[in-house]
């Protein structure tokens, strides 16, 4: 116990010495805040300040004191080392507790500050040390992990390693297979194909699993990427993969893609056209499933499920895969307690399958749209769905224009090669056969299999191939390998895109128009490089340009002149034009119809165009349209303008050309004669007329002077006749009076050789 206190007061006095030589260092002022920062506990704001103010100082002091206090720490762990070999276990030890117990009531209120304030000063040493150490430890850890991670990679390096690991995950997957979750373990396809190969017997459950994951997945695949202008490439598939076995799932999968793009409705509704041709009772399958997710949704008040199935049901009757009495019966359930939704799915049916349906059942469409009149009278709908009637009116008036009921390219199945299905959506007991979409095995496996596969070659026509493959040689080969390379050389790419045309008609349009006159626009325009045949482009292009104006510019004729007078061959393309446009002249608005005449007029007024081309219109009342006669007039009257009337007149009566206008003067008939005179006079052009107005004066005598040759022709046939039968009868008279003499004179002398 001495000990002890003696040790406690040397411990003051080195604490007493050290603060008496740190006190020195302190100014007067710096004493003065230290003790207002110590007295002032209260006052935490005047505390910060003063120890922000003076930390350095402080840090200084508290490292000191620290440095001391382990000194102090180390020569008492010492001393009582030493002193704890000197003394007896029992006796030293008790009284080591007892004074180590009393210790606390002897030191005064001043030591029990200095250790508190020595325990926090050593709590960051022992934190530090505590740190460092827990950091040794993980580093330790750490090493071991690495050390372990090496020798796992080691030991992965070795073959024996990786087959015994792919042996086990095989195993799991088998298990699991084994277990029946079909579906749950995603295999991938090299390893499932290694799997098939390894398995022997043929007929176990494990290898009848993996096959029916293969058809699942190959079904899903090809229904997922078929569309309108694969489904010829796709329908070969899916007829290799075993479709009465997964039937379930083909239904299952085109009911799960059709809901997820109602889009591509019209595809699957071919696709499964084409498989109900081959496998009736996969139409039926699928009819029935609809039919019940229809009444499900409509009883649950699922309308975009709803719309999917109506929408499938209205396909497969367009495709006669269901029978329209199918469709009748759904649109009075839909149109019986109407509502928005179902007047809404009602019309959307209607014009989805509404153009079969005039044409299978016009009757009972026709009831439909008196009911859909007298909700639309009713007026207890909505306006939308009201001015969706409207617009379904407004199709059926059409014609149901726009919504063909099947697309050409997907009309696959010949009429009499369908198989329609019957079915009443009031059937109380539909069976979905829910079982098909989940493996069973079938203990007649390898037997259905090879069907199946006898059934595909017929389908595909595989026998035949195969035959012909086997009986061919090697004088064959030859032979087709030279047929094939005298069809590679005949072969030739073909742009079915016309991007080239494109790319010209562009070029010829942008030169027309950034040209300043016609001069600059022809130089630039012969530059550019046509092909054999497409001098016709340019001729067509030249028109159009002219006839998008506003009003005709000169410009144009200009350019088509130049044109005729350089290439006989242009010269050739616009009188083909001037038919073509002729003919569809009634296609033509009233202005492009006037720049169209009056480039022609140019053409013609300059000798670019030769005048038979004429020849061409017909101006009778019966082959002349409004807008033919309008383009005849603005042609003539600009003639006229170029030439003048009495020029005119001279090229129209040149009596070599009379040919090439007779269609435009006819002489043929009275009524188109005056039909010609009065259209001309009625333009202000009755002067190239007059020849015309002659023939129709004259027409009269000329008729008689034809008709008199006739009369006589007929009158001397009929004298010559008269004279004929003049002379047989004065003959037959003179025959007959010669014969009554001879008669008498025989008699006479018959008399006298009696006397």
């Amino acid at each position: 116990m001495v000990m002890i206190e003696r040790r406690y007061e040397n411990r003051h006095n080195r604490r007493d010495r050290h603060s008496e030589r740190e006190r020195p260092r302190d100014d007067e002022k710096g004493r003065r805040r230290r003790n207002e920062a110590e007295d002032s506990d209260t006052n935490g704001h005047r505390k910060r300040d003063s120890v922000d103010e003076y930390g350095g100082k402080d840090r200084h002091s508290s490292r000191v004191m620290v440095d001391e206090d382990d000194r102090d720490g180390r020569r008492m762990r010492s001393e009582r080392r030493i002193d704890g070999e000197g003394v007896d276990d029992g006796g030293e030890k008790d009284k080591r507790r007892r004074g180590e117990r009393n210790d606390g009531d002897r030191i005064d209120d001043d030591g029990e500050k200095d250790r508190r304030r020595r325990g926090e000063r050593n709590g960051g040493d022992r934190v530090d040390d505590d740190g460092e150490k827990d950091r040794k430890r993980r580093g330790g850890d750490r090493i071991d992990d690495d050390g372990e991670k090496d020798r796992r990679r080691g030991g992965e390096r070795n073959d024996g390693d990786r087959i015994q690991r792919r042996e086990k995950e095989d195993g799991k997957v088998n298990n699991d297979l084994k277990l029946g979750r079909s579906g749950g373990v995603y295999i991938p396809p090299f390893k499932l194909a290694r799997m098939m190969k390894e398995v022997e017997d043929k007929e176990s459950v494990e290898y009848q699993r993996l096959t029916w994951d293969a058809l699942r997945k190959s079904i899903n695949g090809l229904v997922n990427k078929v569309n309108a202008t694969n489904i010829k490439n796709i329908i070969p598939e899916l007829f290799a993969e075993n479709l009465i076995r997964g039937r379930g799932l083909f239904c299952r999968s085109c009911m799960k893609s059709q809901m997820a793009s109602p889009g591509f409705t019209d595809v699957f509704a071919a696709l499964v056209a084409v498989v109900n041709t081959k496998f009736p009772e996969v139409g039926d399958l699928l009819l029935r499933r609809i039919i019940l997710q229809l009444k499900r949704a409509y009883k649950r008040n699922d309308k975009p499920q709803l719309l999917a199935a109506v929408k499938f049901i209205a396909h497969l009757v367009n495709q006669q895969v269901v029978d329209e009495l199918v469709a009748l019966e759904l649109l009075t359930l839909l149109l019986d307690k109407p509502t928005d939704d179902s007047v809404e799915v009602a019309v959307g049916f209607v014009t989805e399958c509404g153009s079969i349906l005039q044409d299978l059942c016009p009757r009972g469409l026709h009831g439909i749209f008196e009911r859909f009149r007298g909700i639309l009278h009713e007026g207890e709908i909505d306006k939308r769905v009201q001015f969706l009637i409207e617009g379904l009116f407004a199709i059926r008036k059409a014609k149901f224009q726009g919504y063909p009921a099947v697309r050409q390219e997907l009309d696959l199945v010949e009429q009499e090669d369908q198989l329609t299905h019957e079915m009443s959506l009031q059937e109380d007991e539909i069976d979905p056969e829910t079982a098909l979409d989940i493996f069973k095995p079938d203990p007649q496996f390898l037997e259905n299999e090879k069907r199946y596969e006898e059934l595909k070659k017929t389908l595909l026509g595989e026998d035949s191939e195969d035959e012909a493959d086997s009986d061919e040689g090697s004088d064959d080969e030859d032979d087709e390998e030279s047929d094939e390379e005298e069809d590679e050389e005949a072969m030739k790419i073909k742009d079915e895109t016309e991007t080239n045309l494109v790319n010209l008609r562009r070029t010829i349009y942008l030169t027309i128009m950034s040209s300043v006159d016609f001069e600059e626009a022809g130089h630039k325009l012969l530059k550019i490089k046509l092909e054999p045949g497409q001098e016709m482009e340019l001729c067509i292009m030249l028109l159009e340009c002219c006839s998008q104006e506003r009003t005709y510019l000169r410009y144009y004729g200009l350019l088509g002149q130049r044109f005729c007078m350089i290439n006989k061959v242009h010269q050739e393309n616009f009188e083909k034009c001037f038919v073509q446009q002729y003919s569809m002249i009634h296609r033509l608005e009233t202005n492009k119809l006037r720049n169209v005449a009056k480039f022609f007029a140019h053409l013609l007024g300059t000798d670019a165009l030769p005048w038979h081309v004429l020849a061409y219109i017909r101006l009778t009342e019966e082959d002349t349209t409004s807008s033919s006669r309008i383009f005849i007039k603005i042609l003539f009257q600009e003639l006229s303008e170029h030439l003048g009337i009495r020029l005119l007149n001279e090229r129209l009566s040149d009596p070599t050309m009379q040919d090439c206008f007779e269609s435009i003067f006819p002489k043929d008939n009275p009524k188109n004669t005056r039909f010609s005179i009065n259209f001309f006079t009625s333009i202000g052009l009755g002067g190239i007329t007059e020849n015309l107005r002659e023939y129709l004066k004259n027409m009269p005598r000329l008729i008689m002077q034809q008709q008199k040759p006739v009369s006589e022709s007929e009158e001397e046939s009929g004298s010559s006749g008269s004279s004929d039968s003049d002379a047989s009868t004065a003959e037959s008279d003179s025959g007959s009076s010669s014969s009554d003499d001879e008669s008498d004179r025989d008699g006479r002398r018959r008399k006298r050789r009696r006397r």
